[in-house]
């Protein structure tokens, strides 16, 4: 595309320099960029682009995107916002991807990835294919690809949309964490649904209060337009769940049609009669298109939060209610959430990303409804993010658990034993044989299986899927269901 035709949505933009050059991608990483590429200059918390422009022109672009005058012999954008332009420049260059997909954004603290991949194995089960992006991998077809965000930044985002519907997708399902959507990488995606999973805390390093989380999540349902279609198809959705207060605010908000979900509350989609057992969960699934019986693979009242939300996103769809029923029922799990390490020993061993108190208690309660022997939780919290929470999960950890191996998370530019004293701070009440202190993360899960027994239960939590451990910066190879094998082997 030339640059001249790509610029035309830019009300405000200086160029200097030739426009009429053909620009081949869009980067925001200098050590990305190759030859045609339009280099796009952000102001970060830590590093500013503008300092990467010179190194970007050594990689071959042929024009850079910037705030302020910059002196290399390429063509030279200037914009009073070079994130607000990014948007407008990456749904231009990618012809509007979501204007041909159906974009449901998946938006909550815990239970986005398990309902994004709730969605997305109903939509592709009755026909209609579609994409995922989220924390673990983008998904289309068969094939996967890594993403460096939970949400990726906006050119990655239009870039993956066009790429899903020049495969054939109809639908595209994303997680959309507050981060992405405070810092614009939501920009330019029109949004067909969005989902709410629930909010408690965490990321107030970053939001400072729980009212400035809420209302950077609020911005999805802000997005969703401000038009009704007379097809239902056409329509936008709001999918709140009744049971968590927020749900409230984020009605308000929206001009789209609301539709609840839900357990305690009176709501649209709801679950009664909820069963749990080693084989899954069961429940009565009630919903405005009649009633059926479900039986969840998944363990855990939270699942069936997830299934809730799933369940009324497909009906906003369209999609039968027996369709719905069939394809849940065969989901058996999703990887590092509740997922089981299995070598054959006689106690279990369950891997989960829970790294936020809500989700940390939730998985300990659900264990707690099955386990016949002692419950063993290894756990730790991540560096460089929010302390306050430190103490809050350790607390639940020792009360929960019957003993509890305090250990590190990714403690990035952190001291690890400065954060396992944060920890510490939540359990000085509780008896000192509830808990232990471990730094090393493979050593501490090594213990908990050492002393694990026919009938236990070992919880690993915090890292899930992640395949790394990051320390002073640096990543390093550590999978905690890899880990775990090794020590049931040993």
């Amino acid at each position: 595309m030339k640059l001249k035709e790509l610029l035309r949505p830019l009300v405000i933009a200086k160029v200097v320099g030739n426009a009429d050059i053909e620009i081949m991608g869009i980067e925001t990483d200098s050590r990305r960029v190759r030859p045609g590429h339009l280099f796009v200059a952000l102001r970060g918390f830590t590093v500013d682009g503008h300092r990467f422009v010179r190194q970007a022109v050594e990689q071959g672009a042929v024009a850079v995107l910037v705030e302020e005058d910059v002196d290399v012999p390429v063509t030279v954008v200037r914009v009073p916002d070079t994130r607000r332009a990014m948007a407008v420049l990456a749904a231009t260059f990618y012809r509007h991807p979501t204007r041909e997909l159906k974009l449901i954004g998946v938006t909550g603290t815990n239970g986005k990835t398990t309902t994004v991949h709730l969605i997305q194995r109903i939509l592709n089960d009755f026909g209609t294919p579609a994409g995922m992006i989220g924390t673990i991998h983008m998904q289309i077809g068969d094939r996967t690809y890594p993403v460096q965000n939970t949400t990726p930044d906006v050119v990655e985002l239009q870039k993956g949309f066009r790429m899903m519907r020049d495969a054939g997708c109809a639908y595209a399902v994303i997680e959309a964490s507050s981060h992405a959507l405070d810092l614009g990488r939501t920009r330019g995606c029109e949004f067909h649904s969005a989902v709410f999973t629930n909010l408690t805390q965490d990321h107030l390093d970053y939001h400072k209060t729980m009212e400035e989380y809420r209302a950077a999540k609020g911005l999805l349902f802000s997005q969703l337009g401000n038009r009704y279609e007379d097809d239902p198809a056409d329509n936008r959705y709001a999918i709140l769940n009744a049971d968590d207060e927020a749900s409230a605010y984020f009605a308000r908000i929206t001009p789209a049609q609301v539709i609840t979900y839900g357990i305690e509350q009176n709501a649209d989609v709801r679950a009664e009669q909820i069963r749990q057992g080693a084989d899954g969960t069961r429940f009565v699934l009630r919903t405005f298109r009649g009633d059926v019986d479900l039986h969840l693979q998944l363990v855990g009242k939270f699942n069936v939060y997830n299934a809730l939300a799933a369940t009324a996103t497909a009906l906003a769809e369209g999609i039968p209610l027996e369709h719905i029923k069939r394809s849940l029922e065969s989901v058996s799990g999703v990887n590092g959430r509740f997922e089981k390490v299995d070598e054959g020993q006689p106690f279990t061993v369950l891997v989960d990303y829970a790294h936020t108190p809500d989700s940390l208690e939730n998985v300990l309660k659900t264990i707690r409804e099955f386990a016949e022997g002692t419950i063993y939780c290894v756990v730790g919290c991540g560096g460089d993010r929010d302390r306050t929470k430190r103490p809050i999960m350790a607390k639940i950890a020792a009360t929960y658990a019957d003993v509890a191996l305090f250990t590190s998370d990714n403690p990035r530019t952190e001291d690890p034993e400065a954060i396992l004293a944060d920890m510490v701070e939540g359990v000085k009440e509780v008896p000192k044989d509830r808990y232990d202190v471990i730094v090393d993360r493979r050593e501490a899960i090594f213990e908990a299986i050492r002393r694990a027994r026919p009938g236990d239960v070992v919880l690993i939590a915090g890292k899930g899927h992640e395949t790394y451990q990051e320390i002073n910066g640096v990543r390093h190879d550590f999978d905690d269901r890899e880990v775990a094998r090794e020590a049931l082997r040993s």
